[in-house]
């Protein structure tokens, strides 16, 4: 784990052993988008990688990027979106305080996804009609979030925005959009080094960021950055003491994704100079009930036996319910017609002939499953969830007995998470500070930055590499505009 130290004075910096206009820590998919934005751009680039070669977490993941607003993708599979109907999802669903960073990544999305077909990520033009969490079968374009889910349904037009990397079998669509970003930066010559840790922020008088110390090879190590550094380091996952302190339930029973350099260092680094976070207790954990979909028609129950949420809500806003249940307990209730194991294994508690034997051999309340199940069936004879509103292609009546049980508690359970807070920034990203001014050149994208949904249930799959991509290259564009204010002549960065 790196040791975070305070900022170093510049003062106190007697050597520097080499300099660039833009420092870009971590290589993950925001450190090279920005790195390619700002090399483009004309802005002298290094990336100090902690790792032997790039990729990060990003490479370990499915490769799903939020887009929409009628990307190519989504017009070649039939789809029609606009940036102001995405906006209003986004906006709805979750709750940042930041309009104008929610405005401009809907805004660009089409200009975006164009990018990064144009670095070689690759997209097939297929589109999954069905409900997955991700897919190794080749979609490009699924629906991976609530937009379909009450009430988010009647607050904006539902459209499929998960665009997601051609993955194989064999691997994600993680690996193939950083193997493709990768190889783009080795053409372009982007200079980077590797087995770099930073370990603290070099300030000038005003403490404004003018570089960096790194240790490598047991040296410490000093870079200027002469226009600015962009912190792309990744999550905090992986950091046990941050995450007992800001995710207490998940970090006892959950496991996080990500990789061992997730350990909170570019977060570290911007407080250590005053930047503030944002969303620190907010996480998208996930242990789907779904595939296979066929028990979405199914009902969850907490330990009261009483239903909580509509069971066809995206997976991550399912476990943030769940979380807030007491004791972190809940069941997915089942009949012999939509019978199957869920593809994560969840616990069979066991199979009963009448619903009172299930209620008293899950062990809830005398009577309470009984009557939620009575209730459940009677809108369902009416063709109408009443409740929680769940979408008709979902709506079944469950009395073809047998029944069944599986645990779905999260002492129960195999739950992944991942971190979604961060140092907050602004729609250049620019990281800000107490004042709520931005502190002088220091940048943060990725997950090291506040994600924009603060909790899982506002989640969607690709609400990480989408907007992580994206603001990564405003920050690298707001870093060449600087250079041109300073007159150095450096161009304005071309448009999304």
């Amino acid at each position: 784990m790196t040791d975070i130290g305070q900022p170093v004075s510049a003062k106190n910096v007697s050597n520097w052993d080499g300099s660039a206009d833009l420092i870009v820590v971590g290589m993950g998919v925001a450190g090279v988008c920005a790195a390619l934005e700002a090399h483009r751009a004309g802005l002298d680039v290094l990336v100090i990688e902690r790792a032997s070669g790039g990729g990060g977490a990003s490479a370990t993941s499915e490769g799903i990027f939020y887009l929409g607003g009628g990307t190519a993708l989504q017009r070649d599979c039939g789809y029609d979106d606009t940036p102001e109907e995405m906006f209003k999802f986004i906006r709805a669903s979750t709750s940042t305080p930041d309009d104008e960073n929610i405005r401009r990544f809907c805004d660009a999305g089409v200009a975006h996804f164009d990018w990064l077909e144009a670095q070689g990520v690759p997209f097939e033009r297929r589109s999954f009609k069905g409900k997955a969490v991700s897919l190794r079968t080749g979609e490009g374009l699924l629906t991976t979030g609530n937009e379909k889910s009450w009430p988010f349904c009647e607050q904006a037009v539902p459209a499929p925005r998960g665009h997601q990397t051609k993955a194989s079998p064999e691997q994600g669509g993680g690996a193939a959009a950083m193997l493709a970003l990768l190889a783009t930066f080795e053409r372009e010559g982007i200079a980077a080094i590797y087995d770099s840790t930073v370990s603290a922020l070099v300030v000038d008088d005003d403490g404004g960021v003018v570089g960096v110390r790194v240790r490598q090879g047991g040296k410490d190590l000093h870079f200027r950055a002469a226009i600015g550094t962009v912190l792309a380091a990744g999550s905090y996952n992986l950091n046990a003491d941050m995450t007992r302190e800001n995710l207490p339930i998940v970090s006892r029973h959950g496991i996080p994704l990500g990789i061992p350099s997730n350990d909170g260092a570019g977060i570290l680094l911007g407080q250590s100079v005053g930047g503030v976070t944002l969303g620190m207790d907010g996480v998208i954990a996930t242990a789907s009930i779904y595939p296979p979909a066929q028990l979405i028609k199914g009902i969850i129950v907490n330990s009261l036996g009483q239903r909580f949420i509509s069971e066809d809500v995206y997976h991550g806003r399912l476990a943030n319910h769940i979380e807030h249940q007491p004791g972190q307990k809940a069941y997915l209730i089942v009949d012999s017609d939509i019978f199957a194991y869920p593809e994560v294994a969840h616990t069979l508690i066991d199979g009963w002939e009448t619903v009172a034997e299930m209620e008293a051999g899950i062990g809830l309340p005398q009577g309470s499953l009984q009557a939620t199940m009575d209730d459940y069936n009677r809108d369902m004879a009416q063709g109408e969830d009443r409740q929680f509103h769940k979408q008709a292609e979902w709506l079944k009546p469950l009395i073809a007995a047998p029944y069944a049980a599986f645990n779905i508690s999260f002492d129960s359970s195999s739950y992944h998470y991942i971190a979604l807070g961060g140092l907050r920034t602004n729609a250049d990203g620019q990281v800000m500070g107490a004042d709520a001014q931005p502190i002088a050149g220091l940048y943060a994208a990725g997950a090291c930055a506040a994600h924009m949904p603060q909790a899982g249930k506002e989640y969607a799959s690709g609400l990480s590499l989408g907007p992580g991509s994206f603001f990564a290259r405003m920050a690298a564009r707001h870093a060449a505009a600087a250079k041109t204010d300073a007159g150095t002549a450096a161009p304005v960065a071309r448009q999304a």
